[in-house]
């Protein structure tokens, strides 16, 4: 504890006789701007003590801590603090190094012996090797790099297995436990059971996310629903979403993936048109006529010519009977076409065909709204980043103007400064506001796209980071790419279409065979008379003698459909390829740029720092600082820009393979494909 109070009260009295804004340096101009190269190196001297002092007071928080936690090692905690107590007068550096790494052996290794307590001892070191450990604490190229190489692979390594995680930071049995330990077999089976129930919690937990999204998110049922009010498209609130969400809605509300699915069913449909062709047909027909008894007539006109002939008076013709006859007849006919000359079962293939074409269609309809769906939300989380950092941008510049505004009041700055740090605040809020208005946009845009209610607008729940790892090589990704895509069977299915279709023309000029059978019933309704009935089957031959050459007109067209299919595929198929060889290109180099652009924001942080610092002192201008602020809004954008880029190309080589997550092991390609 005496230690601990001495550093905090070493740290406190560096700081307050190092700050460069001390009072002294707004009272002395003249020195101020007379400072030498002398100066300056001791001043970024006195700012790594300061985050030395810092670094030990921290250092000695985190001991206090351990020795709290376990007070069965409190003899050996405060040997080991009076053993550096020396030490930590002479030089605070690597004294509080020491013990941070005294402080991290003890949670390690909680049952370590007494005797190697004795380790720390050598936490005397010489003047130059504290040296050595400050210039180690400066910021260079080198450790820069491994710092971003590191949080890169940290970010990247979040999806192993538990399993391998846990192995890896498990710590070592205790020595004195070996008694109670648990028997292996007994091990075994908790492990088991505890991957089962962490793999049935993860599915859970996916599960419930996908399901989260909120009901009020998805359209109205009605899809001729017309807004007449403002306040029915008005935008009432936004929801933020993850990725997956964003694709759940997107499969149940996009438009044309509906679209898709009802040609499908279309195509169904007119696929049991054409099997009805298998089956007879029968029809019942029925008629009620009435017909004028002309056969009377003609006969009473004979007579009553005849009467007037020999003398006698006509009109004996008329009869009391009725001279209109009511007619009921009916029939059932039954056909059959016994043989169509392939025409028939063509015409099924051909129709079966583009069945397969249409749920083709609709699997890469998904793939393509999947891939749109993440496009769009990778687009709406660079808008949000975009916002942030112009935002971050535009507090930087605040601060420059309120530094610049403090050394003109102090005599130590000039006019020129200020209007040159007010013109950086104004163009930072300029950019700003087109931040605004393109995340706007994005928002609109993935709502487009996802279909969702008039009067809701979401955003992005998922922070920016590395979506997955592509662990295939070029080659077989091509080649997986090449046997999955539904474009390329897309094809292959036309060609046997159109080769249906050229069989079913040609089939015309065959002959035809059919059955018939026919039953018919009349009876008149008005006239005491039995019905009548009869019937009647045979068959029927048809042969087309000459159509002109209209079938075989229709063959060609069909023998053409084939070529253009056939070509198709190729031009598809190198298509596939270049789409996979710039994706995979793309995402190596956002990998790249991933680690690079890390060590820049690193580097562009620490060299605003140092502008700012130099400004206060008056030894830096206010170009250098904007300069710097600008460095490190673009360095910022860059890293965006990187890990979206990268997860992008991600994104479009799981659609060039399409069906990747389910592909599992490269397979052979089949015979058609190669």
């Amino acid at each position: 504890m005496r230690f601990s109070l001495s550093l905090l009260a070493v740290s406190v009295g560096t700081i307050i006789a190092l700050s460069p804004l001390h009072s002294a340096s707004a009272q002395s101009p003249a020195r101020l701007g007379g400072l030498d190269g002398k100066d300056e190196v001791e001043h970024e001297n006195s700012s790594g003590a300061i985050a030395t002092a810092l670094d030990s007071a921290k250092t000695v928080e985190v001991a206090q801590a351990d020795e709290a936690a376990q007070p069965e090692n409190d003899s050996e905690s405060e040997a080991i603090v009076v053993e550096t107590e020396p030490a930590a007068e002479t030089e605070p550096t690597a004294a509080s190094d020491q013990s941070n790494a005294d402080a991290d052996a003890e949670s390690a290794e909680p049952t370590e012996q007494p005797g190697n307590a004795e380790e720390p001892s050598n936490a005397s070191t010489s003047p130059d090797d504290a040296s050595a450990d400050e210039s180690e604490r400066e910021i260079t190229p080198e450790t820069s790099s491994e710092t971003a190489s590191e949080e890169v692979s940290e970010q990247l390594s979040q999806d192993l297995p538990a399993g391998d995680e846990t192995e890896e930071t498990s710590p070592a049995p205790s020595l004195g436990s070996s008694d109670e330990a648990t028997p292996p077999e007994d091990e075994a089976e908790v492990d088991d059971e505890a991957e089962a129930e962490a793999e049935a919690e993860a599915e859970t937990a996916e599960e419930n996310l996908i399901q989260a999204a909120p009901e009020y998110l998805n359209p109205s049922p009605n899809p001729l629903q017309f807004p007449t009010q403002p306040e029915e498209v008005e935008i009432v609130g936004t929801q933020p979403i993850t990725l997956e969400q964003a694709i759940d809605l997107a499969v149940r509300n996009n438009r044309e993936l509906q679209v898709s699915r009802l040609e499908l069913e279309r195509a169904q449909a007119a696929l049991r048109e054409v099997q009805a062709n298998n089956l007879p047909t029968v029809d019942l027909n029925s008629n009620l006529t009435f017909q004028e008894n002309t056969q009377q007539q003609d006969s009473g006109a004979l007579q009553d010519f005849l009467d007037q002939l020999q003398g006698g008076q006509g009109g004996r013709g008329q009869s009391d009977e009725d001279d209109v006859n009511v007619v009921l007849g009916g029939a059932v006919e039954l056909n059959y076409t016994l043989f169509t000359g392939g025409r028939r079962p063509a015409l099924i293939e051909a129709a079966e065909g583009q069945v397969r074409f249409q749920e083709l269609q609709v699997e890469a309809q998904e793939e393509q709204l999947r891939l749109d769906v993440i496009n769009n939300y990778y687009d709406l989380q660079e808008t949000d980043e975009q916002v942030r950092i112009q935002e971050s941008a535009l507090e930087q510049a605040l601060q420059s103007l309120r530094d610049a505004e403090a050394l003109e009041r102090a005599g130590v700055g000039t006019r020129f400064d200020v209007l040159q740090a007010q013109v950086d605040v104004a163009n930072a809020r300029q950019q700003l506001t087109q931040a605004l208005s393109q995340r706007q946009i994005a928002r609109r845009q993935i709502v487009q796209t996802l279909s969702l209610a008039q009067s809701v607008e979401v955003a992005a729940a998922d922070p920016v980071e590395v979506a997955d790892l592509w662990d295939l090589s070029l080659e077989e990704t091509i080649v997986l790419a090449i046997r999955n895509r539904a474009e390329l069977e897309q094809q292959l299915v036309q060609r046997e279409v159109s080769d249906a279709q050229r069989r079913a023309a040609l089939a015309q000029l065959r002959p035809q065979i059919g059955l018939f059978a026919s039953y018919n019933v009349q009876d008149t309704l008005n006239e005491d008379q039995t019905v009548q009935d009869n019937y009647q089957f045979g068959a029927q031959f048809n042969l087309s003698l000459f159509d002109g050459g209209a079938a075989r007109a229709q063959a060609a067209q069909e023998e053409a459909n084939i070529a253009i299919a056939e070509t198709n595929f190729a031009a598809q198929r190198n298509q596939i390829r270049f789409d996979v060889e710039s994706a995979y290109s793309n995402l190596q180099a956002n990998f790249e740029n991933i680690q690079t652009a890390s060590l820049a924001l690193e580097q562009a942080r620490e060299a605003l720092r140092l502008a700012r610092l130099r400004f206060q002192a008056g030894v830096g201008t206010q170009t250098d600082v904007l300069i710097a602020q600008s460095d490190l809004t673009e360095a910022e954008f860059n890293r965006v820009q990187a890990i979206l880029g990268y997860n992008r190309s991600l994104a479009e080589l799981q659609r060039s393979v399409s069906n990747f997550p389910y592909a599992g092991v490269i397979p052979e390609p089949s015979p058609q494909v190669q």
